[in-house]
């Protein structure tokens, strides 16, 4: 697998993967995540914009989206139902569309991620088994719950990664 910032150009091939993803989802009964359009052409635009978008690609084709974030997210300052191990600064690891073509996706994805920050953390709905069980086996702990902006809450997942800070630099 091969992982590669995401250019406009792929907007097409992402917002394939991405209605994949939401196909897969509903079949492994997961009806709550990613209803209506979310994520759209405009959320992988900014995304794109903001130097944030990834793409997974097999054997040429794009096979996964992601989203990659540096920095503070404002959704995970509250957390319930546990706690965030440590207060240093962070990557996240957002919006993981797969086609489900390929399997280990996720594990690249994290390991790509875990060479580029020491501190990683995820958020996934309630009931994405496969999603939870997925960063469970990539080395996340559950922390607890956070609240994303329209209210809605997501269980939140951190990891320490084998990176030192200061081998970032």
């Amino acid at each position: 697998m091969y992982i590669r910032k995401a250019e406009v150009k792929d907007i097409p091939e992402m917002l394939r993967v991405t209605e994949a993803a939401k196909l897969l989802m509903r079949s492994r009964g997961n009806f709550e995540q990613w209803t209506g359009a979310y994520p759209d052409e405009p959320v992988w635009s900014e995304d794109i914009k903001n130097g944030n978008a990834y793409v997974v690609e097999e054997d040429g084709r794009i096979v996964c989206a992601f989203a990659f974030i540096f920095g503070e997210d404002p959704t995970y300052s509250y957390i319930e139902d546990g706690s965030w191990p440590n207060n240093d600064p962070y990557a996240t690891i957002h919006r993981v569309a797969s086609d489900g073509s390929t399997h280990g996706v996720l594990r690249s994805i994290v390991d790509y991620c875990s060479l580029r920050t020491a501190e990683l953390r995820a958020d996934t709905h309630e009931v994405n088994f496969v999603m939870k069980h997925a960063l469970e086996k990539c080395g996340f702990a559950r922390c607890g719950i956070i609240y994303l902006a329209d209210g809605a809450p997501r269980v939140a997942f951190h990891k320490t990664c084998k990176c030192k800070q200061e081998d970032l630099k």
